[in-house]
């Protein structure tokens, strides 16, 4: 009886030893999985999910958003309309390079985490800032622009180059008309912090 209660205890150890070895495994394994995940990565998830987030933009401050789309090198956002109220939905296109933080509940902060079998498909996501601006231009919408430095322009992209655009600047909801055109400026994609239009005027 004592051998068999030996063989056991020794049995019970080495199944406790392997049991350990494989979790270690396991974690060693998903740390390493999560070291190489990207924010373009976790952002697909959130967008998939039009997950809720609170959107920390150089030079606008913190923005209550919806995310909605993926780009190349932006996402798009729509406003979160208070409660009964009956406005068009704002859409905001950023460029990553203007977030520097995201705040999402807890459930969702773990849910992006999770992306092994996601892949990213969509054509939208090789669309770059310069291509939805360039669209935006020739559909002659009004936009609004903060930029990283946190000025206000309203007016019409004329046209977006390969890293700027040119704004024909006018007062908010005016139709782009050259006795309401105040001024011309050329903004670089690297200092906006977000692009806002009507929702059904999008791409």
């Amino acid at each position: 009886m004592r051998w068999d209660r030996l063989f056991e205890d020794l049995e019970g150890q080495l199944a406790s030893e392997w049991e350990a070895e494989r979790a270690a495994l396991d974690a060693e394994s998903e740390r390493l999985r999560i070291s190489r995940l990207d924010i373009r990565s976790r952002l697909r998830t959130l967008c998939s999910a039009e997950a809720a987030a609170t959107l920390m933009l150089t030079g606008l401050g913190r923005l209550p958003l919806r995310l909605v789309a993926l780009g190349a090198d932006w996402v798009a956002a729509s406003d979160v309309p208070a409660e009964g109220a009956r406005t068009a939905r704002t859409i905001r296109i950023i460029p990553l390079h203007a977030i520097h933080g995201i705040r999402i509940d807890h459930g969702m902060l773990l849910a992006s985490l999770d992306v092994r079998g996601e892949q990213a498909g969509a054509l939208r996501e090789r669309m770059t800032l310069g291509f939805v601006l360039r669209d935006i231009a020739r559909r002659r919408v009004p936009v609004r622009i903060g930029t990283v430095d946190g000025e206000d322009l309203h007016g019409t992209i004329d046209r977006a180059g390969a890293d700027h655009l040119d704004l024909a600047e006018h007062d908010p909801g005016q139709a782009r008309l050259a006795g309401s055109v105040s001024g011309f400026r050329i903004v670089p994609f690297d200092a906006v912090a977000a692009v806002q239009t009507a929702g059904d005027q999008m791409p």
